[in-house]
């Protein structure tokens, strides 16, 4: 029996926005394992220069990200979408163990098999230091972004 990670391919721009919606709140939760559930077991990742694959290297490629990058919070949003393809960008912020704050920008490529698995994910990102009173995103760690928070679009990111 297969696993399967609805909605499914191909994309329509309502099951395109529930797609990035579902990732941005499973990443928000900072959970490896959870997170790695929406990549098929031999995904291929590249992450900045870093090139992953497979859920285990998914897994420990995010337990050394969010050892790293604390008080974590993102937000996707969807670019454009084609068949089970999917292009979004995201920024998200956080701060390192030593307090400094960093808003990180990107965008990632996505695609899917037909079990609404993520097979190929491509990530560009970029980091811009901020300060703390910089900060844009203040929601609770332990949920995910509350429904009337502004999107990229709305903060102009």
């Amino acid at each position: 029996m297969s696993e399967q990670r609805p909605p499914f391919p191909p994309f329509t721009l309502e099951t395109a926005i529930k797609k990035v919606r579902g990732a941005e709140d499973a990443w928000n939760t900072r959970d490896p394992a959870k997170v790695a559930l929406g990549y098929s077991v031999d995904c291929r990742w590249r992450n900045r220069a870093e090139f992953v694959q497979g859920r285990a290297d998914i897994i420990a490629f995010l337990s050394r990200k969010w050892a790293r990058e604390l008080d974590y919070r993102l937000i996707k949003e969807l670019w454009c979408f084609s068949g089970n393809r999917i292009a979004v960008r995201f920024a998200y912020e956080w701060r390192d163990d030593s307090g400094s704050w960093f808003r990180s920008y990107g965008n990632e490529n996505w695609e899917y098999n037909a079990d609404g698995l993520n097979i190929h994910r491509i990530a560009s990102i970029n980091d811009l230091p901020i300060k703390e009173s910089e900060r844009k995103y203040h929601w609770d760690l332990q949920g995910p972004r509350p429904a009337d928070h502004p999107s990229l679009s709305e903060l102009g990111f």
